[in-house]
């Protein structure tokens, strides 16, 4: 049975199991096993702000150690068939779903989040890994290609992979972060020196368990551990590719590093992304779909949505269902199923959320509901909050939140609403809801976002693992899933044999009427429609 307080969003029990009861220090011995780094560093749990772990913190040497390490490593893992090294993440697959509770578990304790919405890194890390252990071979097989003269020149393009990738994954989706990089990268022959967020390296630790079970060499996956200015600037700076998921200004830094040594970087940035509801929309589904893009994992999630523009025929009546199912939505910290929302990661996260509510309502903002921090629950929870009105200067108008507050603007027709979404440097995700698909289709096309999902929040585009995902402008550079995302892990290579004569002047003629030779070969081509 759950407790409201008064005008408050109600609490789930709490549980029987504490995050310090799973994390025993015999279990972080074992997950931390191999860890360079003569320093200690502690994290801890959201849920209740105590001490988790006591992890080994590395150094600059560290690193440097560790990309030694992998770079061996590296060499011998590129020889290895692509089909078994693919052949690893199926067994990766097997292992993560018979053992997921602990995953679990520990998503839990390290992120603060439900435990519905921790099965979602699940269900990413079995997509990813489910579908490059199937289809990598056929996304890394040589190609042929038509050469300069037909018949007389060879070509085929090969894949190779880059090497040692830097990785630097955050707190907020550890699993599905990590491997979701990692996996594609191991795939195409690369090792890994990966820099987890302190506070949930368990996780990451646990699926480099998990994989080396599968097949891994140890080696080919390093994890180094410390403060993103001290570590992750020395993985970017020993990495032949560098990935990473986080906030935008750090990603700026990134990008300028590995530019400077010409490495190519994979960024997946901030978002602060819209949802339009049409005049037409399913007014009970679209508040459904919207309470899950809002406000999983308490809208710490880069694709969460953080603007509401709502057809002004149907904005009433969608509201009336939003802010309900808003005040229904239970807070918890039990390591179970059945909340509806959890914790934010930190004191840094509710320092953010509550600035840019208490700043949105000082300057004329209206809470429809929410607006609270909930120390009852637990130090970090903060209610999920939606606001109307905020505007510009606000920050919460137009400043990443990365939290559950939400705001509400009207529109009066398509071109308004696309305008209104449009108005971000941002492009990570947006989301569209109408009864008519092919409407869906066509305001999908001029929204600038790397993903649109129609009568979805996120997950469909998401969780689409065929399909390319990342964003446009301040929301990052490349994309994971698909082909693009196991073939920015390689090099192409071109090996082109010529055969019978060369590309020249044979012996004997003169350049002229080589000349006149290639330019009629040429008309030839074109006339043949030979590309």
């Amino acid at each position: 049975m759950t407790e409201r307080p008064a005008d408050g969003n109600p609490v789930a029990p709490p549980g029987s199991r504490t995050p310090v009861d799973i994390v025993t220090p015999a279990l972080v011995a074992r997950l931390a096993r191999g860890v360079p780094g003569s320093g200690r560093t502690v994290s801890r749990t959201p849920l209740t702000g105590d001490p988790l772990a006591e992890l080994p913190e590395s150094g600059p040497a560290d690193v440097s150690a560790a990309f030694e390490r992998a770079r061996r490593a590296q060499r011998t893992w590129a020889r290895v068939p692509v089909r078994h090294r693919a052949a690893v993440l199926l067994r990766f697959h097997d292992l993560v779903l018979r053992r997921q509770a602990e995953a679990l578990d520990l998503i839990q304790a390290e992120t603060g989040k439900t435990r519905l919405h921790a099965h979602e890194e699940i269900q990413g890390a079995l997509g990813t890994a489910r579908h490059y252990g199937r289809r990598a071979a056929s996304y890394l097989r040589p190609r042929r290609h038509r050469g300069v003269v037909p018949m007389l020149t060879h070509v085929v393009e090969s894949r190779r992979p880059k090497g040692v990738v830097g990785q630097i994954v955050p707190w907020n989706y550890p699993l599905a972060l990590a491997v979701g990089d990692a996996l594609p990268a191991f795939t195409a022959g690369n090792a890994i020196v990966t820099k987890p967020d302190t506070q949930a390296a368990l996780t990451v630790l646990w699926a480099r368990e998990l994989l080396v079970e599968a097949g891994l060499p140890e080696d080919v996956w390093q994890i180094v551990i410390g403060e993103g200015p001290v570590v992750g600037a020395a993985v970017v700076a020993s990495a032949d590719h560098v990935t990473f998921t986080g906030s935008t200004g750090t990603g700026r830094t990134v990008a300028r590093q590995a530019a400077g040594r010409l490495v190519g970087a994979s960024l997946e940035l901030g978002g602060k992304n819209a949802l339009l509801v049409l005049a037409d929309a399913d007014l009970d589904r679209a508040a459904e779909g919207a309470i899950r893009a809002c406000f999983t994992s308490a809208g710490q999630l880069c694709e969460s949505v953080e603007r509401l523009y709502l057809h002004a025929s149907v904005a009433d009546a969608f509201l009336e269902r939003f802010v309900a199912r808003t005040r229904a939505l239970s807070l918890g910290a039990g390591l179970d199923y059945g909340a509806g929302m959890g914790s934010l990661a930190g004191p840094r996260q509710l320092e953010t959320v509550t600035r840019h509510v208490e700043e949105a309502v000082s300057k004329g903002a209206t809470v429809l509901t929410g607006g609270r921090h909930r120390p009852d629950v637990g130090p970090y929870f903060y209610e999920p909050t939606l606001l109307e009105g905020v505007q510009a200067p606000m920050a919460a108008f137009a400043e990443e939140t990365f939290g559950p507050v939400v705001s509400v603007h009207r529109f009066a027709d398509e071109d308004e609403a696309v305008e209104l979404a449009n108005a971000t440097p941002y492009g990570l995700n947006s989301s569209v809801w109408t009864r008519d698909a092919r409407r869906g289709g066509r305001i999908a096309g001029r929204l600038r976002t790397g993903s649109v999902n129609v009568n979805e929040g996120y997950a469909a585009a998401y969780g689409s693992v065929q399909a390319p995902h990342g964003g446009m402008g301040d929301s990052g550079l490349g994309r994971r899933n698909g082909a693009e995302g196991i073939v920015k892990y390689t090099e192409a290579q071109t090996v082109a044999t010529q055969r019978l004569m060369p590309l020249g002047p044979a012996p004997g003629m003169d350049d002229e009427r080589y000349a006149a030779l290639m330019s009629g070969v040429l008309g030839v081509m074109k006339a043949l429609r030979l590309r």
